[in-house]
């Protein structure tokens, strides 16, 4: 496999879990800005879409979409407990949360990065991540990951977004247990690993 990824994008949590899989994959970075890959192909050409992540399988063909990449993942790789099988009622918890980070997190942090959105604008669109915010520190009281004591697909994705508070100039203090939550994450190996393959740490 081959995973196509721009630092620090959404694409780093595929490839948390890539990691957290314990599985062989290649990487090749992707400038957004040119739509050029570090080996020089038209990423357009591999992606039509034009964004990562990207995820090249073992047969050739390639797959998109964050949620998607972590659930084959998690799937294909179901021994390391990343989601629950089928028919576990725990596993549609952990796509529902996987599907809240992306719709009212990943996308609330998108204006945050154009350079066209307002000071004003930017402002609200604060106080309107906050509000996610409260949402996902309620969920995490009395417990490490977000669906319980074991680290999900879920955990991939939302450590991945909250590190971009770090760009955005968020504080997080105001939400003590995805401080605390934020630590146990960027402390896990394959995080670790993650960080250091994108040049990150």
């Amino acid at each position: 496999m081959k995973l196509f990824y721009t630092p620090g994008a959404c694409s780093m949590a595929v490839h948390i879990a890539l990691n957290e899989a314990g599985v062989k994959f290649d990487l090749e970075k992707v400038d957004l800005q040119t739509k050029k890959t570090e080996s020089g192909l038209d990423f357009v050409a591999v992606n039509p879409k034009g964004y990562v992540p990207c995820l090249q399988l073992d047969n050739g063909e390639y797959l998109t979409e964050v949620g998607a990449l972590l659930q084959y993942i998690a799937d294909t790789n179901a021994g390391k407990n990343l989601l629950p099988l089928v028919g576990d009622a725990a596993r549609y918890r952990v796509l529902e949360t996987v599907n809240f980070v992306s719709t009212e997190l990943h996308k609330s942090f998108g204006p945050m990065f154009n350079p066209a959105t307002s000071d004003e604008a930017k402002k609200a669109q604060i106080v309107h991540i906050g509000t996610r915010l409260d949402i996902v520190n309620t969920q995490l009281e009395g417990q490490e990951f977000l669906l319980g004591d074991q680290f999900t697909i879920a955990d991939a994705y939302l450590t991945t977004v909250l590190g971009w508070a770090n760009f955005i100039q968020l504080d997080l203090s105001p939400w003590p247990n995805l401080v605390a939550y934020a630590g146990r994450c960027m402390s896990r190996p394959a995080v670790i690993a993650t960080l250091k393959a994108e040049g990150m740490m």
